[in-house]
């Protein structure tokens, strides 16, 4: 009897070496690889810019962390509603009305705040200025995940799209913070409402390699939330962890850096830190990976965890340089691997909102460990703002580990060639509902 066992790989691919080179001459992809940097770049100059506009005209490093801390919490709760209205109606149809909404917001707040208006009108402001931020790199990612599905190349990009982000948040507050101690304390967020708007259109305008929209169902019922699926819960607190090393981390490296009297030493860490992330996140896209992807995140969540939980003990900017690199080795892995899993675990009609959930999810992580170290490091010093990192990993693996059964791809289907009677459609249909409809038939023995 001869059987076919469909896998997630087509004859052609399998036999191809993943490498950036492969990756980036996917046909159509630096038609909305270049245009989806230039429209993401603002994102890391966001907060850095209201943070020091704010600074600027109240004075007050309090006031401006509230309204920067506001704008990061309505990104990360209207993020995943972005997505979802994605996949429904497509990336064009949402980010142009979205990059025109932040546009104007953000220059309301900007207006705002060099009108010296009180803080409850600033953090009102921020609101809408934080939700409509474009969600520009789970688009591309979403847009990876269609080109390549069942690619060998899909960790690929998922590791290039990890060092793509890290860039951005490497030169965006670098250029924000120029802008706004250089030209005006505004043209930081002038500088990143314009670049929203620009970058934001052209890349709309690239509709030819955006993913199908999934539409209205049309037998009336409610399109599945990817949030229904439990392997995306899992990832979400994972990912949660993982923006609380990043928040943790920006605390406490700067009151770490004023507290030994070299204000400066702060760049040097947290781009060592920064600089670890990116070049694990190379390497993890050069690699072909014989370990499945699930026991890739648990190691390098493991990881992460070990190396966070040192990071209190560290007394001279050497020690915690050291630290910081391996903290930012260890995120890459736990971060590529988590953003690849979408692709198994979660159907193509919901992947822009599964990946704007996992994006919310690390923009969130991010504004309570800021909140929470800035009060410990305000309390009792550095030390103890490097423990928010630490007890927010090791929880997160503590669910990782007890949770791992949910981060399982729905097992392949099997297509038996005998007089068995065929699968009821009902069924067939569930299969494709669950993304499995596209694997290509394998003959084996």
């Amino acid at each position: 009897m001869t059987s076919a066992v469909t896998t997630g790989t087509s004859a052609t691919s399998t036999t191809a070496r993943p490498g950036y080179g492969q990756l980036l001459r996917t046909p159509g992809a630096l038609g909305f690889v270049l245009p989806g940097f230039a429209a993401r770049l603002p994102f890391g100059m966001l907060t850095v810019s209201i943070l020091l506009l704010v600074q600027h005209t109240t004075g007050s490093y309090g006031a401006a962390g509230v309204v920067t801390a506001v704008t990061g919490v309505s990104m990360a709760l209207f993020a995943p509603l972005m997505g979802k209205f994605t996949d429904r109606f497509g990336q064009s149809a949402v980010l142009v009305p979205a990059a025109l909404t932040h546009t104007a917001s953000v220059g309301a707040l900007a207006g705002l705040a060099l009108l010296g208006a009180p803080l409850w009108a600033l953090v009102l402001a921020a609101v809408p200025a934080g939700a409509s931020v474009p969600q520009a790199g789970p688009m591309v990612r979403a847009r990876w995940a269609a080109k390549l599905e069942g690619s060998p190349l899909l960790p690929t990009a998922a590791a290039f799209e990890s060092v793509t982000d890290e860039f951005t948040f490497v030169v965006g507050p670098v250029l924000a913070t120029f802008l706004c101690t250089q030209v005006h304390p505004s043209a930081g967020l002038i500088t990143e409402a314009t670049l929203t708007l620009v970058g934001g259109l052209i890349f709309a305008a690239q509709r030819a390699t955006q993913p199908k929209p999934v539409g209205r169902p049309a037998n009336g019922e409610k399109h599945a939330s990817a949030l229904s699926f439990p392997g995306l819960r899992v990832l979400i607190v994972a990912f949660l962890g993982i923006g609380a090393v990043f928040g943790g981390m920006q605390v406490s490296l700067a009151a770490f850096s004023n507290e030994i009297g070299n204000p400066g030493a702060n760049g040097l860490l947290y781009g060592v830190f920064a600089a670890g992330n990116m070049v694990a996140g190379i390497a993890m896209g050069a690699i072909a990976w014989k370990i499945g992807p699930r026991r890739r995140l648990i190691l390098g969540y493991v990881g992460l965890t070990a190396a966070a939980s040192v990071l209190w003990a560290a007394n001279s900017v050497i020690l915690l340089g050291a630290l910081g690199l391996v903290v930012g080795l260890c995120i890459a892995p736990a971060l590529i691997t988590g953003y690849t899993m979408i692709e198994q675990l979660i159907p193509a009609a919901s992947r822009t909102e599964a990946f704007t959930w996992l994006t919310g999810a690390v923009a969130f992580g991010q504004a309570v460990a800021v909140t929470l170290a800035g009060r410990l490091t305000d309390a009792h010093g550095s030390s103890y703002g490097f423990l928010v990192p630490m007890a927010a990993t090791a929880l997160a693996l503590v669910t990782l580990l007890a949770l791992r059964a949910k981060l399982a791809p729905t097992a392949p289907s099997r297509i038996v060639n005998s007089s068995a009677p065929a699968a009821p459609q009902a069924v067939r249909n569930t299969v494709n509902e669950r993304g499995m409809g596209h694997r290509v038939p394998v003959t084996v023995d």
